[in-house]
C-alpha cells in the first residue's frame, strides 16, 4: 500500500533511471505495424478504420490550409491514448498525469497555431482580440480580457487532462484501498465497492480516451481560428 495518495503519480526510477522515458516510448509498440498486403489481420483493419474516421471528423470543419496538421493530430491523439490507458494497468505509472508533460505538448502545439495565424492572416489574428462593434469605453479592458483568455488556452489545455487522470486515478486508488479494509469485516459491503470500482474503472477507460479526443479537438479549433 501507498504511504501517500499521491505517490502513484511520482515519477518511477530504477537505478537512478527515470522510466518515463520508457513509459512514453513503450506504447509505440502496441500498435501493429502497416503492411502492403491486401487483406489485413482483423486488429490492423480495426486500427486503419479508427484513424479514417477519426481524421475525417478531426479535420471535417478545417479548410484545406488545415489538413496539413492531418499526421500530427492523428499520432498524437494515437499517442495520448496509449499513454492514459498505460496508467489502468497494474504496477504501472501514467506520464500524462504529471503536468509538465502535458504544458510541453499544448504550448508549443497552441504556439504553432498562434504563429501561423500572425503570419497567414495578421488582421484577423488580431482582430479577435476585439470583437466587433465594441463600445469605445470598453475596447482597453477586452483587449486585456481577451490577450488573457488566449494565453490561457495551454494552461487549459495541460490542466484539463491533468487533473481529469488524476482525480480517476485517485478515486481508483481510494476505493480499491476501501475494498481491502471493509473485505475481513463487512463481505456484503465489499461486493458493492468491488462493483462501484469495476464500473469506475469502466468510466476511466472511457476518460482516458475522451480526454486524448478532447486535447486533439480543441488544437483543431485553434487551429481553425488561425488558418
Amino acid at each position: 500500500m501507498a504511504l501517500n495518495l499521491f505517490d502513484q503519480f511520482m515519477s518511477p526510477t530504477y537505478l537512478g533511471i527515470p522510466l518515463v522515458a520508457l513509459a512514453i516510448f513503450l506504447p509505440w509498440l502496441l500498435f501493429p505495424t502497416p503492411s502492403s498486403r491486401w487483406l489485413n489481420n482483423r486488429l490492423l483493419t480495426l486500427q486503419n478504420w479508427f484513424v479514417t474516421r477519426f481524421t475525417q471528423q478531426l479535420l471535417l470543419p478545417l479548410n484545406t490550409g488545415g489538413h496539413k496538421w492531418a499526421l500530427l493530430f492523428t499520432s498524437l491523439m494515437l499517442f495520448l491514448i496509449a499513454m492514459n490507458m498505460l496508467g489502468l494497468l497494474p504496477y504501472t505509472f501514467t506520464p500524462t498525469t504529471q503536468l509538465s508533460l502535458n504544458m510541453g505538448f499544448a504550448v508549443p502545439l497552441w504556439l504553432a497555431t498562434v504563429l501561423i495565424g500572425l503570419r497567414n492572416q495578421p488582421t484577423v489574428a488580431l482582430g479577435h482580440l476585439l470583437p466587433e462593434g465594441t463600445p469605445a469605453p470598453l475596447i482597453p479592458v477586452l483587449i486585456i480580457i481577451e490577450t488573457i483568455s488566449l494565453f490561457i488556452r495551454p494552461l487549459a489545455l495541460g490542466v484539463r487532462l491533468t487533473a481529469n487522470l488524476t482525480a480517476g486515478h485517485l478515486l481508483i486508488q481510494l476505493i480499491s484501498t476501501a475494498t481491502f479494509v471493509l473485505l475481513p469485516m463487512m463481505p456484503t459491503v465489499a461486493v458493492f465497492t468491488v462493483t462501484l470500482l469495476f464500473l469506475l474503472t469502466l468510466l476511466e477507460v472511457a476518460v482516458a480516451m475522451i480526454q486524448a479526443y478532447v486535447f486533439v479537438l480543441l488544437l483543431s479549433l485553434y487551429l481553425q481560428e488561425n488558418v
